[in-house]
């Protein structure tokens, strides 16, 4: 019989990783409120080692800071920092659109085009929540029908940076960006027509830049 692998330490882990990682993206956790491994392993009923390694991720994703011997706190929304992660993640989208695009299935189309309605709604309802989940369902059909798990990995790390201050900005009144955006770049898909998508979604990221600069 072959030995049973330990894989419950590094789900934990994961779990807490998530769990934290969305707080602070939501704005359950202010930036500069420091962050105790024994006070979240006590809320997410764990031991505190999978915190510990939770903070030591998000350290590296730029969401917490963190000073030996002294503290672990969030990290303020700095638009440099989030400038320079739209960029990265910007530049991968276009990566993934060229090489997804000839790869698309009717379903895959019928996914991204559900999750732009369900944007659309969001937005109409104020939910910037439920609004900045179906962008990410949206574009991550292209992420995942490109294939490239060295994008998608880092996709996956430096977006939560920008969504929070895009969640920030939206609820001091800011508008979402336009679900005609998400239009053309499906059509464009809808064509295979990979210059045409690759420009949209690159117009689309220019706008999450430019938050950045009138934060």
């Amino acid at each position: 019989m072959e030995a049973i692998r330990p894989v419950a330490r590094t789900l934990l882990r994961d779990q807490a990783y998530t769990a934290i990682r969305d707080a602070i993206v939501a704005g359950e956790i202010e930036p500069g409120a420091v962050v105790r491994d024994a006070e979240f392993a006590e809320r997410l009923g764990l031991s505190r080692a999978p915190v510990r390694e939770a903070f030591s991720r998000l350290v590296d994703d730029g969401l917490l800071e963190s000073k030996p011997q002294s503290y672990t706190r969030v990290t303020p929304v700095v638009a440099a920092d989030v400038r320079d992660a739209a960029a990265v993640v910007g530049s991968l989208h276009e990566l993934v659109t060229r090489v997804a695009v000839p790869r698309l299935t009717a379903g895959d189309l019928e996914a991204m085009r559900a999750a732009n309605g369900r944007f659309a709604g969001a937005v109409a309802a104020g939910e910037v929540d439920l609004a900045l989940r179906a962008d990410d369902e949206l574009h991550d059909v292209l992420v995942r029908v490109s294939g490239n798990r060295a994008a998608a990995a880092t996709v996956a790390r430096y977006t939560p940076l920008i969504r929070r201050l895009e969640r920030r900005r939206f609820g001091e009144g800011g508008s979402c960006r336009s679900a005609g955006l998400h239009e053309r770049l499906i059509e464009a898909c809808a064509a295979g027509d990979v210059a045409a998508a690759v420009r949209v979604t690159a117009e689309i990221w220019r706008t999450l830049a430019d938050l950045a600069d009138s934060w």
